[in-house]
């Protein structure tokens, strides 16, 4: 427990320092690398609720984190173009309010993994994770077809979003408020997993027939879980929305799925802090490898297969693992 503390503490330290130091060295552009290094991991945060703690292998998350994408940019475009969002007899402006837009983000992302997850919860292992990918894809091309807000061009953000005192449009402080609503996000994940709620749902993973036993739904559990797992993942991607400026129908598809994804089993699935260790690796990867060649995934690819057969507690378990002594 301890070296995990150690490991955790260095990484955010590391996460901080870095946009720090890049500020002084005046690089930009390091800063945009880490704050979306805290925005990806913030979207595994919310993924390794429902697989690390309710075991539920969701192919379909970047539905969620598109939502809070579009969710950003569609009042972000009627704020810009001095349009409402609805007419008589409800009429809705646009914003560019971080505070209003987050909730809607919440919302709308919630709502929709309440459907997906009512649904898809009925079945179970291969079944779950065709229903997830299947719902996402659906929404991918709902986005593609959906020309009033820029289909399959995208939607442009020309000024990002503001936040109460702050210039949001500054590398730092733009990366400071990622990097908060990160640290509220694990620290949601590590109530959750130390509640009852959270223990019960851990329950449910390891043996759904004697939860049930004890008088407790487990579908009720993981749809709970499964719902709050979508909502920190659409407000990743309303940050993510923010951070480019930009919405586009990739924030849905099945390769973000598969990226998020990722970035929970590089880091270690079910560790509070494996999705900021796995989201940093692929960040670096793809930084320092995508510059040499087009086909970097292919180191990726060989990395995330060797922690799958070597390193199930991902770069943490590697990192904390004590060594054995004879």
């Amino acid at each position: 427990m301890f070296r995990e503390t150690t490991v955790n503490t260095a990484l955010v330290a590391i996460l901080v320092a870095v946009p720090l130091i890049a500020q002084a060295a005046g690089e930009p552009f390091i800063i945009t690398l880490a704050t979306k290094v805290a925005i990806f991991a913030m979207a595994g945060v919310g993924l390794n609720i429902a697989l690390g703690y309710g075991g539920l292998v969701s192919f379909g998350h970047a539905a969620f984190f598109g939502i809070g994408g579009y969710a950003a940019g569609i009042l972000a475009s009627h704020a810009q173009n001095y349009t409402p969002l609805m007419t008589w007899p409800l009429v809705i402006d646009g914003t560019q309010q971080m505070l209003i837009i987050w909730p809607v983000a919440l919302a709308a992302s919630g709502i929709a993994a309440l459907v997906i997850g009512a649904l898809s919860l009925r079945t179970s292992g291969v079944y779950f994770i065709m229903i997830t990918l299947a719902f996402a894809q659906m929404v991918f091309y709902f986005a593609v077809s959906w020309p009033a807000y820029g289909g399959e061009d995208g939607l442009p953000i020309y000024v990002r979003d503001k936040f109460p005192g702050l210039n949001t449009l500054d590398p730092l402080q733009f990366f400071a408020v990622a990097f908060v609503c990160f640290l509220l996000a694990v620290l949601v994940s590590v109530v959750l997993s130390r509640s009852r709620f959270g223990l019960a749902l851990q329950g449910a993973r390891q043996n759904v027939e004697r939860v049930r036993a004890v008088g407790i739904d487990p579908y009720r559990l993981r749809l709970v879980a499964f719902v709050i797992s979508g909502m920190i993942t659409g407000l990743a991607g309303a940050l993510y929305a923010d951070l480019n400026r930009f919405v586009s129908p990739s924030m849905l598809s099945w390769q973000t799925s598969g990226e998020i994804m990722v970035f929970v089993i590089l880091g270690g699935v079910g560790r509070h802090f494996g999705p900021l260790a796995g989201a940093a690796l692929f960040i670096l990867l793809e930084h320092e490898l995508g510059s040499v060649s087009e086909y970097w995934q292919f180191l990726l690819g060989l990395l995330l297969l060797l922690v799958v057969l070597f390193a199930h507690g991902g770069l943490i378990g590697v990192l904390t693992r004590r060594p054995h002594r004879d």
